[in-house]
């Protein structure tokens, strides 16, 4: 019985991880779409979508399954809650890939108009806490998934700089008012991909420690 639990969990492992590759695959397709305002490759990102949610249906009725045939206890159970919350946050912010993608939808018809926001910067750092906080799930790594929660901060901060510019540049350029809105939307999904990541990071910490991290503060090296 003990033999099938594992082989079970090593399955929903390679499972979680998976979705977890796709999903950072499809963010920075989206963010290179934008980018080079590039609508083929939005279309890419956008159409993939269906997959990220199969895998998603698939993870959790696999989750569920476990539950019912070996109930699990312990260091399993604490395991298989921590993915199926992972799992809910990866699905998100595949969807929130999309709804960056759809953004080059507008933005490709305006190639003349000049980005005010760096959010780039924003982006690299919301690919790098995702980074982060995969590499602490599949190396069970603690302190990196500390370090992860440490930096969702600096991305609120971004985001909060980048909406003062935005009612600047909106003042200034009215005419192109819908094409910059589009691109501050940007940082929004941006700040919430990095909520998302924080969120899996915490459950790692849970995962590996039983601590719930969730609501803390906590002082970083």
């Amino acid at each position: 019985m003990r033999i099938r639990l594992q082989k079970a969990i090593d399955k929903l492992n390679t499972r979680l991880v998976d979705l977890a590759a796709l999903v950072e695959k499809r963010f920075r397709l989206a963010i290179k779409a934008v980018e080079c305002r590039d609508a083929k490759l939005a279309s890419q990102v956008i159409d993939g979508d269906i997959e990220i949610d199969q895998q998603e249906v698939d993870l959790e009725e696999e989750c569920l399954k476990i539950l019912a045939l070996h109930q699990p206890v312990a260091d399993h159970l604490r395991y298989i809650v921590a993915v199926l919350k992972m799992n809910n946050d990866l699905e998100r912010i595949g969807d929130l890939a999309v709804n960056i993608a759809q953004t080059v939808e507008l933005v490709a018809k305006h190639r003349d108009i000049q980005i005010p926001f760096d959010y780039f910067t924003m982006a690299q750092q919301a690919q790098e806490m995702l980074e982060k906080s995969l590499d602490a799930l599949v190396n069970r790594d603690l302190n990196l998934a500390f370090r992860v929660c440490a930096q969702d901060d600096d991305v609120d901060t971004m985001k909060e700089a980048m909406q003062d510019l935005f009612a600047k540049e909106i003042c200034k350029r009215p005419d192109q008012a819908e094409a910059l809105i589009e691109l501050f939307l940007v940082s929004r999904h941006l700040e919430r991909i990095a909520d998302h990541t924080t969120n899996i990071a915490e459950d790692v910490i849970y995962m590996i420690s039983g601590a719930i991290h969730r609501h803390r503060k906590k002082e970083f090296e």
